[in-house]
């Protein structure tokens, strides 16, 4: 049994930047994250530090989830 290609970090989070209801100026605005950083990550030209994707995840409703190898999300306790 083959297992689906899961999206990158990367590709989960420029998707959600190119999906949010607001520009690039705005989410830049709202973050602190430069709308210039913010333009070369979504054209793949850049990375981005962790920094700034922690400031940019909570704003994109974004989290990291531990799943075992199969790909299912592990219950934390919660």
């Amino acid at each position: 049994m083959t297992m689906a290609k899961q999206a990158t970090i990367s590709e989960q989070l420029r998707a959600a930047i190119l999906a949010a209801p607001v520009s690039r100026y705005r989410i830049a605005q709202e973050t602190g994250v430069t709308e210039a950083a913010l333009s070369r990550f979504v054209r793949g030209e850049r990375g981005l530090d962790l920094s700034s994707v922690d400031k940019l995840a909570p704003y994109l409703g974004l989290a990291l989830v531990t799943v075992n190898r199969q790909g299912k999300a592990l219950n934390r306790g919660k």
